[in-house]
């Protein structure tokens, strides 16, 4: 079987010897004679599990022990509603930091249960490149709120490395398509979110990080799936959680942790993303429109000169192993994400088949 590159956003590209250790185990896991998932999630043997998962997640991401880990439900989708339901009651008029398409979705899902308000950042060069102001530009308001942003836009490839930093503000961070991609500094916020489809493992939960003082602000009419103060009480588990992505989260961790950690991770990833955005520079066959200081590292777009060759090249790319490649329906063109998992040789494929399509087609 000729070896295959998943380029796609999400459910994104796992490791192959995880993926090879699910399938070891998945009848009779851990020697509990059911397979994952079919194991309760009451039994103490994956009780055991999630808390060694959480362990291994504080250790990677150096997360103080006064935030919360939660698990949740429903994607980052579920959260745009869950953040201001549990922290309107206090912070009343929150900033939403509009960076591109996610961001603005968090905004508008956040007007049904309070008065946002709205920041734009997203900025055109001369030469048309997108940009996103520096935080230290970034007009929040004076009241004392939330904020919250997007720091990887997956989209249109945009990322911010910058942290804000705002006195007498919670930080909220969206953190779905970069989370364990690079470092943080957990204390610069209340919380971050993060569904599990690109970094962490398969959809079907929810990575919560919540400092402990922010889970007693919970509006009355918050579902109780949606309570962070009740999915606290309960580690996660108020209701049946998805048992397998949970399984292979943890799987995920451990192999982050053995790989070098976050430091190799991120090294790592400013090695694949250099080498794809040098040869993009070097060619006007394709074209990415980000302006450098802001191109993401995870999702790396870009359109062909020739638009009308863009299907040509995704129908290609997939006979020569290159999958999911195709740009989102809004913005069209092409974008390969390039997650963790993305291996260096994948990059490489991907650079050598580029070559060889401008070369025929030039």
């Amino acid at each position: 079987m000729s070896i295959i590159y998943n380029f796609n956003p999400g459910p994104a590209i796992l490791p192959k010897e995880i993926l090879l250790e699910i399938k070891k185990n998945f009848l009779n896991w851990n020697n509990s004679k059911s397979s994952i998932v079919e194991i309760s999630h009451r039994s103490s043997k994956f009780i055991e599990f999630t808390l060694k998962t959480e362990k291994d997640l504080r250790y990677i991401l150096n997360i103080p022990e006064n935030y919360r880990i939660l698990f949740c439900h429903g994607g980052a989708r579920g959260q745009f509603s869950a953040i201001p339901l549990n922290l309107t009651s206090k912070f009343i008029q929150p900033d939403y930091i509009n960076s591109g398409y996610w961001s603005l979705c968090a905004f508008q899902e956040a007007k049904k249960y309070c008065n946002p308000n709205i920041i734009n950042i997203r900025r055109l060069t001369k030469n048309n490149q997108i940009y996103v102001k520096s935080v230290r530009h970034w007009k929040v308001s004076s009241k004392n709120t939330y904020i919250h942003y997007c720091p990887n836009e997956t989209i249109e490839g945009i990322e911010i490395f910058e942290e804000p930093i705002f006195h007498n503000k919670i930080i909220v961070g969206d953190f779905s398509s970069n989370i364990l991609s690079r470092k943080i500094n957990i204390e610069k916020y209340g919380i971050i979110y993060a569904c599990a489809q690109k970094n962490i493992g398969p959809a079907g939960i929810t990575l919560v990080i919540i400092r402990d003082d922010l889970l007693q602000f919970t509006s009355r009419q918050s579902p109780s799936i949606l309570d962070y103060q009740l999915l606290a009480q309960s580690n996660s588990m108020l209701n049946t959680p998805s048992i397998f992505s949970w399984y292979v989260a943890g799987l995920v961790f451990k192999w982050i942790k053995k790989i070098g950690g976050l430091d190799f991770i991120e090294k790592n990833n400013k090695k694949k993303a250099r080498i794809l955005y040098k040869y993009l520079d070097s060619t006007n066959f394709y074209n990415n429109y980000i302006f450098p200081i802001n191109r993401s590292r995870m999702n790396v777009t870009f359109h062909l000169q020739k638009k009308k060759l863009t299907d040509v090249f995704i129908n290609m790319a997939e006979k020569h192993g290159l999958y999911g490649l195709k740009g989102h329906s809004l913005v069209g063109g092409i974008r390969a994400s390039i997650y963790n998992a993305m291996p260096i040789n994948g990059i490489k494929r991907l650079i050598f088949f580029m070559k060889y399509f401008e070369k025929k087609f030039s």
